[in-house]
């Protein structure tokens, strides 16, 4: 789907349905999580071959030892451009959202990528 057709403000209620859907036994974990969304990855930060739907970074739940004192907050950072370009049609779009949150989600559990393929969030 072309990007422009879907700009930010129709873009971010998506993101919102997308938290709302998710189980309710990750709320809590999620409330700590800082959502954002950016229209792609930042350039310095891009791998050649390689297309971020979505990112998350901070301390996974299963770290021994919990979260380190003054560390900067947990974020999940969703990525609108490429996630619309691998949306064939608008009505896509909603689904692969919740899919890239819930994959990013996992993450923030410690969960591998294999272990999400396996759970089908990948």
């Amino acid at each position: 789907m072309d990007p422009r057709l879907m700009p930010p403000e129709e873009f971010e209620p998506l993101v919102v349905d997308a938290l709302d859907a998710l189980p309710d036994w990750v709320v809590p974990i999620v409330a700590e999580i800082a959502v954002i969304v950016e229209d792609e990855q930042p350039a310095d930060e891009a791998r050649p071959g390689v297309m971020l739907l979505g990112q998350y970074r901070g301390f996974s739940r299963t770290r021994y030892g919990g979260r380190p004192s003054g560390a900067l907050p947990d974020t999940i950072t969703l990525y609108r451009i490429p996630i619309l370009l691998t949306s064939p049609r608008p009505e896509d779009v909603p689904g692969r959202v919740l899919k890239v949150l819930g994959h990013e989600v996992g993450h923030a559990l410690g969960l591998s990528e294999a272990r999400l393929r396996e759970l089908g969030w990948y």
